[in-house]
């Protein structure tokens, strides 16, 4: 099941059929935004194993400038890609889906910027730490329960949890990197 109508909330079981259908939007949109797309990421708690989610994809493009992505608003649109016209935590958002339905979001993030580093490090870590992902599991589906009609709050409702976990997902990022890069140079001196 992919699409969700707006406004509403509903967490169903992750589906091994979301990393299919975002690497297939990602395939498509490598080809539709060339270079001006950096790097493209599946994000969002479809990207997390261990979880329920709403049956929307989310994708993150990470760009120089958010502003290189406008010239191309009329091919993406070509593909069902909308621009929502919106700003949303410095990028910007497009969609798929029609008026009623939504399936995926794109969201327009400068590389390296705090919201595409978030959008990354929430994920890894919350696939590296299947005791966490069960915490904000169970946040989300209490949420869940209480806003089905009311998606605004029932995301505001989990940004306390969100940002707890984002803390300590920045912590353990710099490690695993500094493992990581430990690791390549003992291969390198071997």
């Amino acid at each position: 099941m992919l699409g969700l109508k707006r406004g509403t909330v509903n967490l169903v079981s992750h589906q091994k059929e979301w990393s299919q259908n975002a690497d297939n939007i990602i395939r498509i949109l490598k080809q539709l935004l060339g270079g001006a797309a950096l790097d493209i990421q599946h994000v969002g708690s479809t990207a997390i194993a261990f979880i329920h989610a709403k049956p929307i994809i989310d994708i993150a493009v990470a760009v120089h400038d958010v502003k290189d992505v406008l010239p191309y608003i009329e091919v993406l649109k070509q593909h069902h890609i909308m621009f929502r016209g919106e700003v949303v935590a410095g990028g910007l958002l497009f969609v798929m889906g029609d008026d009623e339905i939504r399936t995926h979001h794109i969201h327009i993030v400068k590389w390296n910027s705090t919201q595409w580093n978030n959008y990354i490090n929430f994920r890894d870590y919350l696939n590296a730490f299947p005791e966490k992902a069960m915490l904000y599991d169970a946040c989300k589906q209490k949420l869940a329960r209480r806003f089905s009609k009311d998606r605004k709050s029932y995301t505001a409702g989990k940004e306390p949890m969100i940002q707890r976990l984002l803390a300590e997902a920045s912590m353990w990022r710099p490690k695993t990197l500094t493992i990581t890069s430990c690791l390549a140079e003992d291969q390198k001196d071997s």
